[in-house]
């Protein structure tokens, strides 16, 4: 018995030290960027490995007063929040309809949709540019929140379906009988039990929308422009201003970091939704 509990403490303590070792090792290019953020142009390039020295606030004094930082945080907020609503508003229903009212072409559909995240997103880069200049919608918020909205719809159909499978059919079977309707079903039966899967999905497409770059730089310039573009902005012919561009790559994490920290239990509980039966 001695043994065995040895062992077992030894697997116990392996298994936490692994576990320390690869977060400390997806944590040092954050801890790295937000050092250097502190850092002056100057000290942020030199070749040796620089932990000591002097601290300074000029590059995020830099970014709020000379590029605007609240302007396109304000940007990246509405696009994100906006384009997130709009994914469960068309999300929440058709993942409803598949799960619920299957049919033959079901599950091509959903392969169908999941295939769509396959395609380059720069083989309809010029045609997205032609058509949004030709519309007038180049550099507005419509046409990011829209594009953002059909990137992270695939997924969330696809969680969405998956957690809204777990539920047992009788129910909602039981509120028909009832005579709820097909939005009564949706709203008041099925939102509040799989509330968890749908607050998980819809903080990953918030995540999704805040950190995509591709498009968010390719399709605005000033009006629309979110942290990406302020991000792409800090690059000039000679070089990369590397202090500058750690700031605002830091003030471009911190808001998912910080909330990604206070939502972290109901997002576990959203992606484990349905695992344990």
């Amino acid at each position: 018995m001695a043994i065995v509990a040895q062992t077992t403490r030894r697997s116990r303590i392996s298994r936490a030290t692994l576990a320390w070792i690869v977060g400390l090792l997806f944590f040092f290019p954050i801890f790295w960027m937000v050092l250097t953020s502190f850092k002056t142009d100057a000290d942020a390039v030199k070749p040796e490995f620089l932990i000591w020295f002097t601290p300074t606030l000029e590059n995020y004094a830099n970014m709020t007063e000379n590029y605007d930082y609240w302007r396109f945080a304000t940007n990246s907020v509405i696009t994100s929040v906006f384009a997130t609503v709009f994914a469960l508003a068309v999300g929440i229903p058709c993942a409803y309809a598949m799960a619920f009212r299957p049919s033959r072409a079901t599950k091509d559909v959903l392969m169908w949709m999941l295939s769509t995240k396959m395609l380059p997103a720069a083989a309809v880069l010029y045609p997205m540019t032609f058509l949004t200049k030709g519309l007038g919608l180049y550099d507005t918020h419509f046409i990011v929140i829209m594009v953002l909205m059909l990137i992270n719809l695939p997924i969330v159909v696809w969680m969405l379906f998956t957690y809204f499978k777990e539920i047992p059919k009788e129910i909602i079977e039981a509120g028909q009988m009832d005579g709820v309707n097909t939005f009564g079903e949706i709203r008041e039966i099925l939102i509040p039990l799989a509330w968890g899967g749908i607050a998980s999905t819809a903080l990953l497409c918030f995540i999704f929308s805040w950190n995509e770059a591709y498009w968010t730089v390719r399709l605005t310039t000033t009006e629309a422009a979110t942290l990406s573009k302020l991000i792409e902005g800090n690059r000039a012919p000679e070089g990369l201003f590397f202090g500058r561009l750690s700031a605002v790559s830091a003030a471009a994490v911190g808001p998912i970091v910080v909330l990604g920290w206070f939502c972290q239990k109901q997002l576990v509980q959203g992606l484990t939704f349905g695992a344990v039966k």
